[in-house]
């Protein structure tokens, strides 16, 4: 009785154990198919139509590496120029202000001042000496060709005649300076007043000067700047100066004006590091005359330095959970809807709305994939 008691209770455990293991391994399936589960959604087709979803395939697009530097727009020495006087003056006349457009050879100014009255004066003066003193010079050369006369007097008549002849080229170059005609002078037409001109053509953009201001020699009356043609000047660190080539692509904006986008080209690299370890980086800018570019704006850019293939999907396809980013592969099409696999991917780089993405998955050049109104599903898995 007792040993069948004890096989009784033997076969009972094993029956237990047995039961225990059939549950185990129940529950374990149980959680492996709940898993495969969770990377499935299902969007039914009101909910694709009144979200406004798209289905868009994979793009074998060339992303570009890219430095990105600051810099101003500027003008060539050659379209900038700065006007002074030779002499000191007092301004009698000017209709100018900042922004006014002029011509090269127009009139600027007027100023005055009774040292132009002595200089003229003093051209007339050695003018008329500079005749005596070259007719005394010829006379004594050929005197002394001759032997009549010293070689100390002929030296003396040289050096006179010289001297006068000095002064008078001087004078005549100072005048010419001060834009007062000789001939004018000659004629016995003296001027208190002289007229300066504009060196090139342009607009006003610096003005220091009213009328009835003394103006001395040092002072910048005004500034132009020829904006015919303007050129970006981009600060480069050293860093990456290896990299850039001349003829690199350049993307810039003018974030204080505009969100536009501009297009250029490297045309020279700079040949020295300033003391914040930059060097100059000269651009050229394309259809340039299209834009109401300004003299010393600011500027965001990029230089584009190699592009490489890479497959991309737009920004609005990739969804990020628990830290992790996602893709919506479409597996089929339903009467019901759409049923999609969220598969993991990870984000390359990113680039005018679309994001180069590298996946363990393999993906086929057919596969479709949610590219508008993934975000509304990311809490579906």
């Amino acid at each position: 009785m007792i040993k069948n008691l004890y096989k009784y209770r033997i076969v009972l455990l094993a029956l237990l154990l047995a039961s225990c293991g059939r549950s185990e391994k129940t529950s374990s399936t149980e959680a492996t198919e709940s898993a495969d589960l969770s990377n499935i959604v299902m969007i039914t087709k009101r909910q694709f139509d009144e979200s406004a979803m798209k289905l868009g395939a994979l793009k074998k697009i060339d992303f570009e590496d890219e430095i990105h530097v600051n810099g101003t727009i500027d003008v060539p020495p050659q379209n900038r120029a700065v006007v002074s006087v030779p002499i000191g003056g007092y301004v009698t006349h000017t209709t100018l202000i900042i922004g006014d457009k002029v011509e090269k050879g127009q009139t600027l100014l007027t100023i005055q001042n009774p040292e132009f009255v002595k200089l003229q004066q003093e051209y007339l003066e050695v003018k008329e000496q500079l005749r005596y003193l070259e007719a005394e010079y010829y006379r004594h050369q050929k005197l002394y060709d001759e032997n009549i006369t010293s070689e100390k007097n002929f030296l003396r008549s040289e050096s006179e005649y010289k001297t006068a002849l000095a002064r008078y080229t001087g004078l005549k170059s100072q005048l010419k300076l001060l834009y007062i005609s000789t001939k004018q002078v000659e004629s016995g037409n003296i001027s208190t007043e002289t007229k300066i001109y504009s060196p090139i053509s342009g607009s006003i953009t610096k003005m220091n000067i009213t009328t009835g201001a003394y103006i001395s020699p040092a002072t910048e009356i005004l500034e132009i700047i020829n904006t015919d043609h303007i050129h970006l000047e981009l600060a480069v660190f050293e860093k990456d100066i290896l990299d850039l080539k001349e003829g690199m692509s350049i993307e810039f904006s003018v974030p204080e004006a505009s969100k536009e986008i501009y297009h250029g080209k490297v045309y020279r690299i700079g040949n020295s590091i300033d003391e914040n370890r930059r060097v100059i980086v000269h651009g050229h800018i394309e259809d340039e005359s299209e834009s109401n570019f300004i003299n010393g704006m600011f500027v965001d850019a990029a230089i584009v330095v190699k592009t490489s293939p890479q497959t991309a999907l737009p920004e609005t396809a990739v969804i990020e959970s628990a830290q992790r980013q996602y893709v919506l592969k479409l597996l089929e099409t339903t009467e019901d809807g759409y049923k999609f696999e969220a598969v993991e991917v990870e984000v390359l780089d990113t680039d005018n709305g679309l994001v180069a993405i590298n996946s363990a998955e393999s993906f086929d050049e057919n596969d479709q994939f949610l590219v508008e109104g993934a975000f509304g599903v990311m809490g579906n898995f």
